[in-house]
């Protein structure tokens, strides 16, 4: 993610200017100006998110200062753990990040509270923001915002994709031509193993995303039904997309999940062709020598583009009363102007969540962002009920067909049906 250093100044004036244009309206209550009111910050650690939020909260203490934010940040894998303890106990957060997914969970579980409409219109947020933003949207109001979005692109190999019989160092267009590339460039060693992988496969990576959302639909599917409550792959189009990924490695043999541990390494370390990931991973990969890389929109088929986006979103804590909730409100609010949105982007390379932001011409020339902010033009985000159990449920999927060879469709009624009782359990309660 990038390290440009960047910033903006951001007075009084230009905070009530952006807040208006988000739609926004939170008032400043007596009690702020009459005392310094402490709010807490809480994310999961990533050094260019942290440092990202750090930059904002200097500009809002500047402009507010009867409120101080305290930035509280932990590992990944303790994060929701934490903030399950905390916020009920009244010792957590006031305003915290949480994935999209993450959100009925969440709100269920009495973790965040409803923003106000009075500050936080629903019009006006449904205009500004992305499409696949509504998702945070009950007959409560929104639940939480983000600063950022993501979405998914192709990551390329110059050098490999310059071989004979490949695209000539150029990115693919089609899955087609992906399939072409990964066939030409692939290299095994004197007993079959893969030394140099036409493309990647497997788990860790976000290639559950990519069957599901642009996979699936590309070959005349679709996850769910409308309202979210059916799943709707176990069929035909599911087993021909769900087939071509795995065919990567059962009949083609360009791609082996475990390849150099994970998927993203093996691209870093210049042993893979074609590589699908987040434009999270954008920092990440701008650290790696040795090879000449770039980024390309997914490839279609059949004439089909699609993308798959996701988000981290801010919510108010239900913790969060009184005065705390007034400047939590605040706070929130600042976080989610065009001038927050345009820091964040280029310091850590997520993309901004609305289109005004996102799509600029500036910010779409950018070679490497640019195909992924194109992507949020066509892409689709996913009503997750229960965002871990579903992840696994697609594992558990993709170990049956390249582990213990099950055939595809089998193995789409088995995860569907899996997922449909988990979705029906969370309606039912």
């Amino acid at each position: 993610m990038t390290t440009d250093n960047q910033g903006f100044r951001l007075s009084r004036r230009s905070f009530a200017t952006g807040a208006a244009a988000a739609g926004l309206t939170v008032a400043a209550p007596s009690v702020l100006r009459a005392q310094t009111v402490q709010i807490e910050y809480w994310q999961y650690f990533f050094k260019e998110r942290v440092e990202a939020m750090d930059a904002l909260i200097q500009q809002f203490e500047a402009a507010n200062p009867g409120i101080k934010v305290k930035h509280t940040h932990f590992p990944y894998a303790q994060y929701r753990t934490k903030t399950a303890a905390a916020v009920p106990a009244g010792e957590g957060p006031d305003v915290l990040q949480l994935f999209f997914g993450w959100m009925r969970e969440y709100a269920k579980s009495k973790l965040i509270q409803p923003l106000p409409a009075e500050h936080f219109k629903v019009a006006d947020i449904d205009k500004n923001y992305f499409e696949f933003v509504r998702m945070m949207r009950t007959n409560e109001g929104y639940w939480a915002l983000p600063t950022a979005v993501r979405s998914l692109g192709l990551f390329y190999n110059k050098t490999l994709l310059s071989k004979p019989g490949a695209s000539g160092g150029k990115p693919p267009v089609t899955l087609d031509d992906m399939l072409k590339n990964a066939l030409a460039v692939t290299e095994r060693d004197a007993r079959g193993n893969i030394t140099t992988a036409g493309a990647t496969i497997g788990i860790p990576s976000q290639d559950y995303h990519w069957w599901r959302e642009i996979l699936l639909r590309q070959f005349g599917g679709k996850p769910y039904s409308d309202d979210g409550r059916t799943v709707t792959y176990a069929n035909d189009a599911g087993a021909a997309s769900f087939g071509w990924y795995t065919d990567l490695q059962r009949k083609h043999k360009v791609a082996a999940a475990g390849f150099l541990s994970e998927s993203q390494a093996a691209f870093k370390a210049g042993k893979a062709a074609q590589h699908v990931d987040g434009s999270f991973r954008l920092g990440t990969f701008k650290s790696a020598r040795g090879f000449d890389w770039g980024v390309a929109e997914m490839p279609t088929h059949n004439g089909i583009a699609s993308n798959y986006a996701s988000y981290w979103v801010n919510g108010l804590a239900s913790s969060a009363t009184g005065a705390k909730r007034d400047a939590a409100l605040k706070f929130l609010a600042f976080i989610t102007t065009n001038d927050a949105m345009q820091l964040w982007f280029e310091k850590t390379g997520e993309l901004p969540a609305k289109p005004e932001v996102a799509l600029s011409a500036k910010n779409l020339a950018d070679p490497l962002s640019g195909p992924m902010l194109a992507g949020l033009k066509y892409a689709h985000a996913t009503d997750f009920v229960a965002e871990e159990a579903q992840g696994q449920i697609f594992q558990d999927m993709l170990d049956r067909v390249l582990l213990q060879n099950q055939d595809p469709l089998a193995a789409l009624k088995e995860a569907a049906a899996a997922e449909q009782k988990l979705i029906d359990d969370y309606y039912k309660a």
